[in-house]
């Protein structure tokens, strides 16, 4: 009996093998598994830019399926999408798909769920709708206040140029370039002068600081002489001559002593008065008539 498996079967038996594993692993790089059921729904766009196989299809944005394939009807001229869901998923009726583009351009298709006793039937055809993109939404938002600010623009760029092609403005700009090398030329100057005057500043402030060390030790040798000084019997002396002082000024006031006699009777004061008086007069008359005071005998 002539064998069956032959070098050409086994190896027809292995490229088959291959083929199968190779198709069942770029399948399951796309995110599908060959031997996970599914229930499959149809749904017409009018547009699927960057829709793709293996897209996912998603209820508030948790996975339920994937897109199985994209076909063109030639005849109604609509792009019929083709959805694998889990076979749980129960779709009710009046529920669509929304194509929903972000903003790399990447789509995908999420289920809006209808709240419905009765649901399609597994192979029916859903009711389908693109979603406007964020970038329509602002393009039609952006392009209308862009229009109406061009003008503006347009006035703005010509005040520039008016404003950039104005003498003046070079004028200031060379003032500025002026100014700017006398702030430089100051600057160095100002450098060098304190470069110079600096050490000379620093060791008078290190003389003061030394003079002021020295008064401040003259100072404490003076405030501990103080200290040492008996202020308490000073303060009795002064308040005992303070004392004796007041004794002497009330006697000088007062009218039983000499002194308070002599200072506060007005009689002896006249008398006295009147006795220098007289003696002045005997005075003037011994200087006039010296021999009626003086005889003078000869022998």
């Amino acid at each position: 009996m002539k064998k069956f498996f032959t070098k050409e079967v086994k190896i027809a038996i292995t490229v088959i093998i291959s083929l199968a594993v190779l198709f069942w692993g770029i399948e399951y790089l796309k995110g599908v598994n060959l031997f996970k059921p599914a229930n499959f729904y149809y749904v017409e766009f009018e547009n699927v830019t960057g829709l793709t196989d293996s897209a996912p299809v998603t209820i508030n944005g948790y996975q339920v399926g994937l897109v199985r394939g994209i076909d063109y009807d030639y005849e109604s001229g609509a792009l019929v999408v083709l959805l694998g869901l889990e076979t749980d998923l129960k779709i009710p009726t009046g529920s669509k798909a929304v194509l929903a583009t972000d903003l790399l351009g990447t789509a995908q298709i999420e289920l809006k769920l209808a709240q419905a006793d009765t649901y399609y039937q597994v192979g029916d055809k859903l009711p389908g709708e693109n979603a406007i993109g964020l970038m329509d939404k602002v393009g039609d938002d952006l392009l209308p206040s862009v229009a109406a600010l061009m003008p503006k623009i347009d006035s703005i760029l010509t005040n520039l140029n008016a404003i950039v092609g104005n003498p003046a403005l070079q004028q200031s700009i060379d003032r500025l370039d002026g100014i700017t090398a006398n702030l430089e030329a100051s600057s160095r100057q100002l450098s060098q002068m304190m470069s110079k005057s600096m050490p000379a500043i620093v060791n008078n402030v290190e003389g003061v600081t030394a003079n002021l060390d020295s008064i401040t030790g003259s100072l404490n040798v003076a405030t501990t002489q103080l200290r040492s000084v008996p202020i308490d019997s000073t303060m009795n002396n002064i308040n005992a001559t303070t004392a004796n002082l007041n004794h002497l000024t009330a006697q000088l006031k007062g009218t039983n002593s000499s002194l308070g006699l002599l200072l506060n009777d007005r009689g002896l004061y006249d008398h006295i008065d009147s006795t220098i008086m007289s003696l002045d007069s005997l005075f003037i008359d011994i200087k006039k008539n010296p021999k009626r005071y003086v005889t003078i005998k000869v022998f």
